[in-house]
């Protein structure tokens, strides 16, 4: 039996045909989403091959890995094999096989086993990851500059029970030069969701599943009937292939889960096929299954497939799986948007980006993972008009994984937005946490920007992994509040400027910084040369930092220290 590397995907558990929760809720006390999976490390996991890492400096696949560690698999009988702690149906891989030498891609098998008995192949593909050059990067391998190393796949397994033994083998047919496995999550799925009493299904207008057939007229068809019935349009199970972008406005799209009604894009996946849902209006609802395209390339010139454009006022997109598209959601021009229980997996961009004209939006207990850009994302930008001015936007409780560029968090401009109780782990090249005037803004920053609550571990590229960047204009109302850093890269809180642009009413209080520096060099607090403004940091604790504890290297930036600071008196060096 051959089991498809196309994603069969779960949200959290779904949501029935009820009102959408309220748009503001308190956060869990525990910085993160909440998981319906565990993720076991290859690297913990009982193996014969060989574990590599941990690389927090080179550009390789281990850097890229979850807690930059991996195993290779590289000679038949080689595997990775770990015990179920509790009852699962579905089974995530990360992992990565070589690419071809013209950089298109070629798929492999990887053999499965449960409880010693052979379970079948387990499809793998590198034509959705490795990437080269300079950004926004080719597929070209003669450029250099390799990243991007990572995919994963899904299968819906049935029943896996606790004390289940699970084996990923090498087998002699088993082809590829070498398997790295970085990650297996085991997942409970619920019980798809029945069809509602008032819901137009897609089969009624002619698509059919699990075949070539484009079916997106007769989606197309399903909302328009839809509309004018006041009914909803259903997504049975089953994959649905969809040629092109979906518009959608006063309808709720629902399916049977994540694992189950999937929305694929075809192999001609040209700008015009792309598998997308563009909102155009107001009082959408999408909820419960996933988009799956097949883009393999950025050009930031081309517009973005998953979800994307302006849902008005009255809308709610809950639990739906985007991944193998350029962002996994670019909304624009929205008030009161509720995002919940996503998940952005694999996108050549931005996991989430509130972009132009985004207004008291809430995006809670999502997911991101392996994104090319930032996982979570804030930028007023200015490409087209605003309908509402960019403020009050919230991330609440979120986890940002694995980007192969880029931030976990990170906000751009905007009044009043926050980002609290969120984890950031293992983002290779960047920042956990990013407050930034790089980009273009309709108008800047206003009023306070608030991070609170947060976890980051093993972050930190060249702006910290705590980062503030002064660069096209000022940057001014900041505030850090109970964040816990922990095993950065390089510094842990990191102020920065360019064009002499200044960083004002900045507050850092309780914040916590553990073990710095492991990429080699390390402070637990930089002003980098030509920092400019000043920040206020109180009751901070440093444990084991690489270098300094504190380190202002700029006579234009003052570093001010509140009460309560602690394991900051060795390594103190201040302005050269």
């Amino acid at each position: 039996m051959k089991v498809s590397g196309l994603p069969l995907l779960l949200g959290l558990a779904a949501l029935p045909a009820a009102p959408a929760p309220p748009a503001v809720a308190s956060p869990n006390a525990t910085p993160g989403a909440l998981l319906p999976w565990t993720t076991y490390e290859a690297e913990s996991a009982k193996t014969n091959g060989i574990v590599l890492g941990p690389d927090f400096s080179g550009q390789t696949a281990v850097r890229e890995a979850s807690g930059r560690r991996c195993v290779r698999l590289s000679r038949t009988g080689q595997f990775v094999e770990i015990t179920s702690e509790g009852d699962a149906q579905g089974i995530v891989v990360r992992y990565s096989i070589p690419d071809t030498a013209d950089g298109r891609g070629s798929d492999a098998t990887l053999s499965l086993y449960v409880n010693g008995k052979p379970y079948g192949k387990l499809a793998m593909t590198s034509r959705y990851s490795h990437l080269y050059g300079e950004y926004p990067f080719n597929n070209t391998p003669t450029s250099g500059n390799h990243r991007n190393f990572w995919d994963e796949l899904r299968i819906l397994h049935g029943a896996i029970h606790a004390g289940d033994v699970i084996r990923l083998q090498k087998d002699a047919d088993d082809t590829a030069g070498e398997y790295l496995v970085d990650l297996i999550d085991l997942e409970t799925v619920p019980a798809p969701w029945e069809k509602p009493a008032d819901a137009l299904s897609i089969t009624e207008f002619g698509a059919t599943s699990d075949d070539a057939t484009d079916d997106r007229p007769a989606i197309v068809a399903a909302i328009a009937a839809a509309r004018e019935q006041r009914k909803g349009v259903w997504l049975p199970r089953g994959q649905f292939v969809v040629k092109g972008a979906i518009d959608v406005s006063d309808v709720a799209l629902r399916g049977a889960g994540m694992w189950y009604s999937t929305l694929v894009g075809v192999d001609d996946y040209t700008t015009d096929n792309r598998v997308a849902i563009y909102g155009r209006g107001s009082n959408v609802t999408l909820a419960d299954f996933a988009i799956v395209g097949k883009l393999n390339y950025r050009n930031d010139s081309e517009p973005n497939d998953g979800i994307g454009e302006s849902f008005g006022s009255g809308s709610n997109i809950r639990n739906v799986w985007v991944e193998h598209t350029k962002t996994g959601a670019w909304i624009v021009n929205s008030d009161g948007l509720l995002v919940e229980g996503c998940r952005f997996r694999n996108n050549v961009a931005d996991g989430i980006n509130l972009c132009v004209g985004m207004r008291n939006t809430v995006v809670r207990n999502c997911t991101a993972r392996g994104t090319g850009d930032d996982c979570f994302a804030m930028w007023p930008a200015t490409y087209k008009p605003p309908a509402y001015a960019h403020g009050s936007n919230r991330y609440v409780n979120c986890t940002a994984q694995l980007p192969f560029l880029a931030q976990a968090f990170a906000i751009y401009g905007g009044d009043g937005n926050v980002i609290e109780g969120c984890e950031a782990s293992d983002i290779p090249y960047g920042a956990g946490l990013l407050i930034s005037t790089t980009f273009r803004t309709e108008f800047g920053f206003r009023g306070t920007t608030m991070f609170r609550n947060c976890r980051v571990t093993r972050c930190g590229g060249n702006d910290g992994a705590v980062g503030t960047f002064a660069n096209l204009i000022d940057l001014a109302g900041v505030r850090f509040e109970d964040i816990e850093v922990a095993d950065s890269a390089t510094d842990a809180i990191k102020f920065t400027s360019a064009q002499g642009r200044a960083l004002r009413d900045a507050v850092f209080d309780r914040v916590k910084i553990a073990n710095t520096g492991l990429a080699g060099h390390g402070c637990a607090i930089l002003a980098a040369p030509g920092a400019t403004g000043s920040a206020t940091v109180s009751n901070v604790s440093v444990v084991n930092a690489k270098d300094d504890a504190w380190q202002n290297n700029s006579r234009a930036f003052d570093l001010i220290r509140g009460s309560g600071n602690a394991g900051v008196e060795n390594g103190d060096r201040t302005r050269p």
